[in-house]
């Protein structure tokens, strides 16, 4: 059995592992190091800024009084199963949408353990441009991105990766 999973897209699950971990590392030095709402200013379009988001992205349905955290759990939840299937039915040489799936899974992970343990996600990534404030994001939230752009790339790329 180990032998046919390890032909299918669950073969790059070992980058959900290291996505999480790097997840959890980066907000747990951020909860430890920073004070919230602390700025830690590097250069000028980048800062470091600690927050607690109740919501999802955007700050999404982060003014209601609590029913967004399970709502949010749920629809979590239900993504990264999903996910999963489609990775156990992928080739393990799709490396490109295994690679994404991977990304996708890891970030919604990461920010799942922060929903069940503190009912809000740990934002920390600043980005600006004068005034001009882009959303504070963390590093599930980069994989996330990252994930969803690679999955573009492979919809509009017609050629067999696998060759």
């Amino acid at each position: 059995m180990f032998k046919t999973l390890w032909l299918t897209g669950l073969r790059w699950l070992w980058l959900v592992v290291i996505i999480s971990i790097c997840d959890m590392y980066s907000k747990y030095w951020i909860m430890h190091h920073m004070f919230l709402h602390e700025t830690y200013h590097f250069i000028p379009f980048f800062n470091l800024l600690y927050l607690h988001n109740y919501g999802a992205i955007f700050s999404f349905l982060s003014d209601q009084n609590g029913w967004q955290r399970w709502f949010f759990i749920s629809i979590t939840l239900i993504i990264v199963i999903e996910l999963l299937m489609m990775m156990y039915c992928n080739h393990a040489s799709n490396k490109i949408a295994n690679i994404a799936y991977a990304l996708l899974i890891g970030g919604a992970i990461g920010n799942l353990l922060d929903r069940i343990r503190y009912g809000f996600v740990i934002d920390f990534i600043d980005f600006y441009i004068c005034r001009w404030h882009f959303a504070i994001f963390n590093f599930a939230d980069c994989t996330i991105c990252i994930g969803t752009i690679l999955l573009i790339i492979k919809k509009f790329n017609f050629r067999d990766e696998s060759s």
